[in-house]
């Protein structure tokens, strides 16, 4: 979103193996006899007729069946995901909800679909555990189709992918170019306007400013209340939302913490959304919205506590650090810095951050996934100390950071 910022980042925050937070540390005297074994295992599974055999022996025949059917998933993802895509597209599982279980016939009139045609998209759907077959040939919601009624920030996510499936059509064309994809590109439009200067971001259709923030503000809820839940805003006066967007974040703030003054920094074209989003929530004079550059601008004073919900991750090392500076420079010393977005490495998430994210990222064409321990090590880099990961309840959609801005010297 910015020129290239000044100051030379840590290379232990950045590029394998070291984007885990540091260089890497002596290894165990186990480990080559751990590797040893790995290696075995390897040779064994990519033997065909040890694979055969490993199926129908007993004591391993579980193991190796649900290592086969890992392997299928992740050969079928594709398919699964526009099983999904078409449901959301349909709307069907907000219908069931409004309905509740109903048969093929009276769906496939519902959805404009004809009935062998539904009769596929509703058994594919149950068999992801999307829907469910009840008695008397009904269909009916199913847990993780339960869990996307009105979920609004999963389903502009998932209509979102297809920008991104477009990109992904030769994975090794996009990752022999290094980035970015054509459509993604197209999505994220500051991304090739951000060099050009605030005169370029000015002069950006409105209508594509409008559909990116839209998307940010949906799917900005996916993180809102793990982060309001894992700090207590009560101990701040000012709170500053850095990238704010259409500020959601800081009207959920505003309703948990009463007292809390706020403010919002976004590029001119986002802080003019902002404003009159903000004003018809009734919070245009509870809410500064200040509009310009972290990389031109200097953030405005006056907050003890700064948010970053998803900013860093868009962003290469160098200009996170840029960021986190800015921010450094803005706070007070003892003010807190909150850094919430997904994180590589999240325990039982591994896939989200570095399979997901790492090529999702890889064709908007900036940023990366990070560690826990590589953002500390930036925050540290800034100027802060004391940092820390907060308790969330759910590290797939998003880990928070909280760190203390020291004093300068």
């Amino acid at each position: 979103m910015g020129r290239s910022a000044s100051g030379t980042p840590d290379p232990a925050a950045d590029g394998r193996p070291r984007s885990r937070g540091g260089p890497l540390p002596a290894a165990p005297w186990w480990a080559a006899w751990q590797e040893a074994w790995q290696d075995w295992r390897n040779r064994r599974i990519a033997d065909h007729g040890f694979r055969r055999w490993a199926a129908g022996f007993w004591p391993t025949r579980p193991l190796a069946r649900r290592q086969a059917a890992r392997l299928f998933d992740i050969v079928a993802g594709f398919v699964y995901s526009q099983v999904l895509l078409a449901c959301v597209r349909l709307r069907l599982f907000d219908r069931l909800a409004a309905s509740g279980p109903q048969p093929l016939d009276e769906l496939a009139a519902t959805l404009a679909l004809p009935a062998r045609a539904a009769e596929r998209l509703l058994d594919a759907a149950a068999a992801l555990g999307l829907l469910e077959r009840r008695r008397g040939g009904r269909y009916a919601l199913g847990p993780l189709g339960a869990a996307m009624v009105g979920n609004e920030a999963v389903a502009a996510m998932v209509e979102h992918h297809a920008a991104l499936y477009a990109d992904l059509q030769d994975p090794v064309a996009l990752l022999r170019a290094g980035g970015p994809g054509r459509a993604m590109a197209a999505c994220w439009p500051y991304a090739a306007y951000a060099d050009d200067g605030p005169d370029a971001l000015q002069a950006l259709d409105p209508g594509v400013v409008a559909a990116y923030s839209a998307l940010m503000t949906a799917s900005q809820s996916l993180v809102i209340d793990e982060v309001l839940d894992a700090w207590p805003l009560h101990r701040h006066r000012v709170l500053l939302d850095v990238g704010g967007g259409e500020g959601r974040f800081v009207a959920a703030a505003a309703a948990r913490a009463p007292a809390l003054q706020l403010m919002l920094f976004d590029l001119p074209p986002v802080a003019d959304l902002a404003r009159c989003r903000l004003q018809g929530l009734g919070l245009g004079t509870r809410v500064q919205v200040h509009g310009g550059s972290f990389f031109d601008d200097p953030l405005p004073q006056g907050a003890d506590l700064v948010t970053l919900l998803r900013v860093l991750f868009d962003h290469d090392d160098e200009h996170a650090l840029a960021i986190l500076r800015a921010v450094h420079a803005a706070l007070p010393p003892g003010g807190r810095v909150l850094v919430a977005e997904p994180m590589a490495d999240a325990p039982g998430a591994r896939a989200m951050g570095d399979a997901y994210f790492g090529l999702y990222l890889l064709a908007m064409g900036r940023g990366r996934p990070r560690s826990a321990q590589a953002l500390g090590a930036l925050l540290r880099q800034a100027g802060f100390g004391g940092v820390r990961a907060l308790r969330t309840r759910l590290p797939l959609q998003t880990g928070v950071l909280v760190a203390e801005a020291a004093a300068t010297a």
